[in-house]
């Protein structure tokens, strides 16, 4: 993992009612994965926790900007590592680390993703990765206690109009009478009508009951082991 280095706030923004968007200023190259994470916290204090990186990095060099998803309390307050979080502050990143990561060179033309509440940060990056790729066929399966919480919704929508991806949304809790999408959780037979072929790349992260449970579904339908990546929130 690399070094320490300390980014300025660009922006920090309402995502859901429970999180936000971070971006912070890119003064230098940063290197990583569609998909992995850094640790953040406030400069000069020690506590620091992961958060995956919601741009390729061809994104966020473009952009001179690395941005995350985070998750707020009630309140509306993210947390004591990065307490009174505003533009200008200076926070230290950490990483990038993580072994869930998007391919170079994807082995399979069909790719499955599937991303259960602040899950969607890396799932994000991955996703505009592969349709810069061109040429595979992507789906996402994305799921959030309430309809209120769906992160990346109006550009997720523009990517399934725009590059033809697959989106499948559901509710596992809350959502008002007009919701027009799913409820419940991702079961197997909802996960079967995803599936184009058995030798369909899987990409997996959102809460643990969720990585716990898909994996063992998509088996049952015939996905190898080995081509499910997952990654818990």
């Amino acid at each position: 993992m690399a070094g320490v280095r300390t980014l300025s706030v660009a922006a920090v923004r309402r995502a859901t009612p429970d999180s936000r968007i971070l971006t912070l200023t890119l003064d230098a190259p940063f290197a990583y994965e569609p998909g992995q994470s850094v640790l953040i916290g406030l400069h000069g204090q020690p506590d620091r926790r992961h958060y995956s990186l919601t741009t390729p990095p061809e994104k966020a060099a473009a952009e001179g900007a690395l941005e995350c998803l985070v998750r707020t309390g009630r309140d509306g307050t993210i947390g004591p590592h990065l307490d009174g979080l505003s533009r200008g502050a200076l926070v230290d990143v950490e990483g990038p680390e993580g072994r869930f990561v998007f391919p170079a060179r994807p082995a399979t033309r069909a790719c499955l993703f599937i991303a259960g509440g602040t899950g969607i940060a890396p799932i994000r990056a991955m996703l505009l990765r592969a349709i810069a790729l061109g040429g595979l066929s992507l789906t996402l399966a994305y799921s959030a206690r309430d309809s209120r919480e769906f992160a990346y919704l109006p550009e997720l929508r523009r990517m399934k109009r725009d590059a033809g991806l697959r989106l499948q949304l559901t509710a596992t809790r809350e959502a008002p009478p007009s919701w027009r999408h799913d409820r419940g959780r991702l079961t197997q037979t909802r996960l079967s009508s995803l599936i184009e072929t058995p030798d369909t790349s899987c990409f997996v992260c959102g809460p643990p009951a969720l990585v716990e449970d898909v994996p063992r579904a998509l088996m049952k339908l015939g996905i190898d082991e080995g081509r499910i990546l997952t990654e818990i929130f």
